[in-house]
């Protein structure tokens, strides 16, 4: 993760430099001009939870805090960008995204750590986002961005249909939903334009399916939280 941030640091840096020392020769002149542009997308995904536990875990035994850690995933996606306006686009980029979140629970006895249990929860996203794309005005061959938008995932890999005695895990809905928001770059290349981006997304529903065992009666709600960092070639 550290090393796609140092990354997206060195791109911008190279181009400012550029830009500063002497007058460059502008890449892909009639590239803004298209009104649809394809490409495609790679990323590297930090999935996590935003928790909201029962107040009063005393009613759990000796369970007093559950915390959620992200792991680092990997995206794939086709980007689909329609030209709306000189500073305007419309995106679709459909993606699949692997993805790892732990929830750790550690439990006490007379006031000290007794145990820590770890629940691992893979998922598979199909993911559907569309946003909209204000650019600034381009300065030979580099332009800033923000994005804001909505997407919908689907986890292929949910376990919402298996029957909670059958096994001690967390079970979440297989349908999410929400808004994102980004920053990035546009860098015109000889060949292809290059946009290393930084996306936040925000789950609005709670994923959270309630059953009576200790891991997932301790929990109120789960809403998915994703940081994404990467690099897009049209």
């Amino acid at each position: 993760m550290q090393n796609f941030f140092k990354l997206l640091i060195f791109f911008s840096l190279c181009d400012f430099s550029g830009i500063a020392q002497r007058n460059k020769v502008e890449n892909l002149p009639k590239y803004d001009k298209q009104v649809v542009h394809f490409g495609f997308l790679l990323g590297i995904n930090s999935t996590d939870f935003v928790v909201n536990r029962i107040g009063a875990f005393t009613h759990f035994d000796s369970l007093y805090v559950v915390e959620a850690k992200s792991v680092a995933g990997f995206n794939l996606g086709i980007v689909s960008n329609l030209r709306i306006g000189e500073h305007f686009d419309l995106r679709f980029i459909p993606t699949l995204a692997f993805s790892e979140r732990n929830l750790d629970y550690s439990f006490y006895t007379n006031d000290k750590l007794s145990s820590v249990t770890s629940k691992k929860i893979e998922s598979t996203f199909l993911q559907f986002p569309f946003d909209l794309k204000f650019k600034s005005s381009r300065v030979v061959n580099y332009r800033v961005y923000v994005t804001a938008g909505f997407s919908y995932m689907i986890d292929m890999v949910s376990q919402a249909k298996v029957e909670s005695k059958d096994k001690d895990f967390v079970r979440l809905q297989r349908d999410d939903y929400g808004y994102s928001i980004g920053l990035g770059f546009d860098l015109y290349m000889q060949l292809f334009k290059l946009s290393p981006e930084i996306k936040m997304y925000h789950g609005l529903p709670n994923l959270l399916i309630p059953d009576d065992r200790i891991f997932s009666s301790s929990l109120r709600s789960l809403r998915s939280k994703i940081f994404l960092i990467s690099l897009s070639f049209e």
